[in-house]
């Protein structure tokens, strides 16, 4: 009995039908679509210290520094940065909050820009999206590995391979089902947040108690230059505030999947992201709050949290353990956020014909198989070449996040200003959805302008910032991808406008057929193939490309005596080839009969296995590639399928097939 490997890997096939009850819950969607803004709290505190110790020139991390000979301490700056972070998370999660109600169909940016900015900003918008998806997988899975790395440093020469190991079995738990990866996955975020929950408490316990440890070997270091430190202050807090604005990464994947919830769908989703919202702010202040109190070293390894878990529960202590491990699953599951929208949103690029559109077809399992293929592919790639470092992905990642941000929140803008224009009552057909008029658009008009005002700032900083670190690479590869996005759908145009049918009716006249029999040698196959070309009622003729003349002979000889009926001809191949002799032969038939069709007929042996098939010539396809670019060619593939069987005797032997069918290939 065979095995049937993908059904093991992937589940049974789901019928169409199946499709609604594969909508998720609001806490498995918080699970799905959150995992990656949640992670984010597990090194945006760290990217935020970073900063404000590279750019102050600092070698050691003190509180005891200051800036300009004020008494401001340089850690401290991270909190007064979190904070206005923070404010910033609230305004883009109200403005995203009204993007889901006003496009209840999801496609977040891209929607929103496509309705109300044109085509181009929407092309923009995607491929700001669907690279940071990319690099939302990179970066998490990375982040993930070194959680694990920072408690087991012998890991260290295998981060990359690791990463990739995680990247295969996130793809094929996605490949199962959106259901299926939901509830799984739900596991980890859920484990998270309980540690991470228990682990602040005990750290504001120990902080308000005073028995908050500090960690060793801090240095109080006199900080020089104060007039040089001033000068590079402004540019310092900028910096480390867009930095630490990744925690924003994940707050648009619940607009962009809002199909994906359960009916309501956009007040389900618009639930989840404020859970989303109010759980990441406070993660987010509390981790940054105690790293400063427990004065944290700011290097990539040990992570922040790894430091801080250290401090508050000690380096014997079960708990510091399970908020390791409970870290590493929120950053390495985080992925699957991308996992969640990456396929739907390259589904909406390939439908209105931007991306290749097998990106629009639903596997056995009902998600978009070649847009998660593709997902892993891209971000396994990214992974290898960035040796799985997170301050390598980090520059690549915030410009494109904040690049959507920007343009989704203007898009609402845009809209607002529509909708004013709207009496009580009225109602307005858009392109995407219905405008209605509203009682209090300015207020939100506000709203998204802010958010988008201050996420194009953080956008810009970085983009300058980090453009020599790599963030030049994402400046390049937007306007590149546009264009490859313009060409794929001029191509798709094209192709339509060449597949149109006048208005006037269609001329459909019989017109003459001839029909090649392509024969190699005389067998069972070509009596068969014979038997096929006779039951079409055309004129036929077997035709054989004669590489070796004794053969041809031969076989020949063997027709006249087998067959014995219709005309023989030899297609000399004095250099053996085989698909120009047929091509030249065709074509010299399609200048003989300018009004009509020439019909090839092909065998093709069709053996059980893959190994005993590749001992075959298999020249079929040589033929199909050097025909199929002639006008008025039709090929056919009459299979003639040879099976295992077990006589009565014991003996494996080989058998033809009992019913062998004809298989138009053009």
């Amino acid at each position: 009995m065979s095995i049937d490997v993908k059904r093991i890997l992937l589940g049974k096939r789901l019928q169409t039908k199946d499709l609604a009850h594969q909508a998720l819950s609001k806490p498995i969607g918080l699970a799905v679509f959150a995992s990656d803004a949640l992670s984010s709290t597990a090194y945006a505190t760290q990217e935020i210290l970073i900063v404000l110790s590279a750019v102050a020139g600092l070698a050691v991390w003190s509180q005891s520094e200051t800036i300009a000979g004020t008494t401001t301490p340089v850690g401290n700056l991270a909190l007064p940065i979190a904070i206005a972070i923070a404010v910033l998370l609230t305004i883009v999660t109200i403005s995203y909050r009204q993007t889901i109600f006003a496009y209840p169909n999801g496609g977040g940016a891209y929607i929103v820009a496509r309705d109300n900015l044109g085509e181009t900003t929407a092309q923009v918008a995607g491929a700001a999206l669907l690279t940071d998806y990319i690099l939302t997988v990179a970066v998490s899975i990375s982040a993930g590995v070194a959680q694990i790395v920072s408690a087991f440093p012998a890991l260290l020469p295998f981060r990359v391979e690791i990463a990739l190991v995680v990247i295969l079995f996130i793809t094929i738990v996605n490949l199962r089902g959106v259901k299926e990866s939901g509830i799984l996955f739900s596991i980890p975020t859920y484990f998270f947040l309980v540690v991470m929950g228990i682990t602040l408490i005990a750290g504001f316990v120990q902080y308000f108690s005073g028995t908050l440890p500090q960690l060793p070997g801090t240095i109080d270091v006199e900080v020089h230059h104060a007039g040089e430190l001033q000068a590079l202050s402004l540019f310092l807090i900028l910096r480390a505030f867009s930095s630490g604005c990744t925690a924003l990464t994940g707050i648009e994947a619940i607009s962009n999947g809002i199909t994906a919830f359960k009916d309501p769908k956009s007040r389900n989703a618009a639930t989840t992201l404020v859970w989303m919202s109010t759980i990441l702010i406070t993660l987010f202040l509390g981790i940054t709050f105690l790293s400063i109190q427990a004065q944290v070293y700011p290097v990539e390894l040990p992570t922040v949290i790894s430091q801080l878990a250290l401090a508050i529960h000690g380096a014997d202590s079960l708990l510091y353990f399970l908020v390791i491990a409970g870290t590493a699953l929120i950053l390495l599951m985080a992925a699957n956020t991308a996992y969640a929208d990456f396929p739907r949103l390259a589904a909406l690029h390939a439908g209105d014909g931007f991306l290749p559109r097998q990106l629009t077809y639903r596997g056995g399992r009902l998600v978009f198989s070649w847009g998660i293929t593709a997902l892993a592919l891209f971000a396994g790639l990214l992974i290898i070449i960035s040796g799985a470092s997170v301050t390598f992905l980090i520059p690549l990642y915030a410009v494109g996040v904040f690049l959507s941000f920007t343009i989704s929140q203007a898009g609402m803008v845009v809209r607002y200003n529509k909708i004013s224009k709207l009496k009580p009552g009225e109602v307005v057909k858009g392109l995407e959805t219905d405008l209605h008029y509203e009682k209090n658009w300015r207020f939100h008009q506000i709203i998204s302008g802010v958010g988008s005002a201050l996420t194009f700032v953080v956008m810009m900083v970085f983009a300058i910032t980090k453009f020599t670190g790599g963030a030049w690479f994402i400046v390049v590869l937007v306007p590149v991808l546009v264009f490859i996005f313009f060409r794929i759908h001029h191509h798709y145009k094209e192709v339509a406008k060449a597949l149109s049918l006048p208005r006037t009716k269609v001329d459909t006249h019989a017109r003459p057929v001839q029909t090649l029999i392509l024969i190699d040698n005389v067998h069972a196959e070509t009596a068969r193939m014979v038997n096929f070309a006779k039951s079409l009622g055309h004129s036929w003729k077997a035709i054989h490309i004669g590489t070796n003349p004794e053969k041809a002979a031969q076989i020949e000889a063997k027709w006249n005596e087998r067959i014995g009926e219709g005309s023989f001809e030899v297609i000399p191949s004095p250099y053996r080839l085989l698909a120009e002799p047929i091509r030249e032969y065709v074509d010299k038939l399609l200048d003989e009969t300018p009004d009509g069709y020439v019909h090839v007929i092909m065998g093709q042996l069709v053996m059980d296995t893959f190994w005993e098939q590749a001992l075959h010539q298999n020249s079929a396809f040589i033929f199909n590639l050097a025909l199929s670019g002639l006008e008025r060619v039709v090929v056919t593939n009459v299979p003639y399928q040879i099976h295992h069987e077990v006589d009565a005797e014991g003996h494996d032997r080989l058998v033809p097939s009992e019913h062998q069918q004809a298989t138009p290939t053009h």
